[in-house]
């Protein structure tokens, strides 16, 4: 978190009127919570919840070879894709760490769409930009784009309050997106979110955000719909297994040994680290990924050590927190691969206490069928 808010989303005054408690994060001002993280989280995982996400980072690439550009800067093989759909991805460097995790979007072979984490904007543009160079355009479109997600069991029930149109987009399929309005708005919607549930995330002019966001707010208030913070994005991804960049992945870490070896594509033509990532596929791990659940009364936190059992550190908790819906405290981190397997017991030293922990399988949450 960035200690000084340098800017606000267009929902800034939204959240201050409805009472959500605004903290910097990522050079904005949001809210980590209104009504409360776990009320909150119960609401996505029972009815809805909306979310703020305009912090987010939008990329446009066009041109004859944006296509190619796009692809060679990401581990997954979007050559696959159709017009209307999105794939989540890694890029990484020369040596094969993360520089961000992202979603791409074909809007048509020559528009493309790219979708950064706020904290990577700056870095993900000068990635993009001196990758375009002269081989086609590239468009940082953040300022000039509004995202807002809706998610939960009840997410289109309420879309199809709010208009023909939004209705329509209960026949969108998983990580794909098209035009549309909804609640009177012209909008972008994509069958993709950040919490474990379905739903959409709204794409739309920053000026008509604060009109979409109040219109699904009062159709959504008599099912349940809640505003969210940070604190319930959070915990909703954790029990959902979703990587957070910053804590779980970064330019320490790889793909391979962050458990998302499955959006590296090494049949794929070359691309930004690929060389680096065979070498760490054929090698042995030396660590990996895991989630974990407290067996002992202690709530796993970012940074605190794991250890074995006879104190000394192996590892590092990189997400922790009470999981709401699992009704267990969870956490994920990396530990040597030779004890990364489900059952291992290991400890996490909570403030100078080491409470007891077993590795489990994730995701610790999946939604029902």
């Amino acid at each position: 978190m960035s200690e000084t808010p340098t800017d606000k989303t267009p929902l800034y005054d939204e959240h201050v009127r409805a009472g959500g408690r605004m903290v910097p994060f990522a050079g904005f001002s949001l809210p980590i919570q209104y009504s409360g993280i776990v009320d909150e989280h119960n609401a996505v995982r029972t009815a809805a919840g909306i979310f703020d996400v305009s912090h987010m980072g939008e990329l446009e690439m066009r041109g004859e070879y944006a296509a190619q550009v796009v692809d060679y800067l990401v581990t997954n093989d979007t050559r696959k894709l159709v017009d209307g759909q999105a794939l989540y991805t890694c890029a990484c460097n020369a040596e094969g760490t993360i520089l961000d995790d992202l979603i791409v979007y074909r809007a048509a072979q020559d528009r493309w769409l790219i979708v950064c984490n706020a904290s990577n904007r700056e870095k993900m543009v000068g990635v993009f930009q001196k990758a375009a160079e002269n081989h086609c355009e590239f468009k940082d479109l953040s300022s000039e784009t509004a995202l807002v997600a809706l998610q939960g069991p009840k997410a289109f029930a309420i879309l199809a309050q709010a208009g023909a149109d939004a209705a329509a987009l209960a026949s969108l399929k998983p990580f794909h997106f098209r035009d549309a309005i909804v609640a009177n708005v012209q909008c972008t919607a994509s069958r993709t979110g950040y919490t474990g549930e379905d739903g959409v995330e709204i794409f739309c002019k920053p000026a008509d955000a604060p009109a979409l966001w109040s219109h699904l707010l009062e159709l959504g208030a008599p099912m349940g719909l809640k505003p969210c913070g940070l604190g319930a994005r959070d915990t909703l991804r954790l029990e959902a297994r979703l990587s957070l960049y910053g804590n779980d992945i970064d330019e320490t870490t790889n793909p391979i040994e962050a458990g998302l070896g499955w959006v590296v594509k090494l049949d794929k033509p070359d691309f930004v680290g690929k060389a680096a990532l065979e070498r760490i596929k054929a090698a042995p791990l030396a660590r990996k990924m895991v989630g974990f659940e407290m067996t002992g009364r202690g709530v796993a936190r970012h940074g605190y050590p794991i250890v074995d059992a006879d104190g000394k550190a192996i590892g590092t908790c990189t997400s922790g927190s009470p999981g709401p819906t699992v009704g267990k405290s969870i956490g994920m981190g990396y530990v040597p691969a030779e004890l990364s397997a489900v059952g291992t017991a290991i400890k996490v030293d909570c403030r100078g206490r080491a409470i007891d922990a077993v590795i489990v399988k994730t995701p610790f949450y999946k939604r029902p069928a």
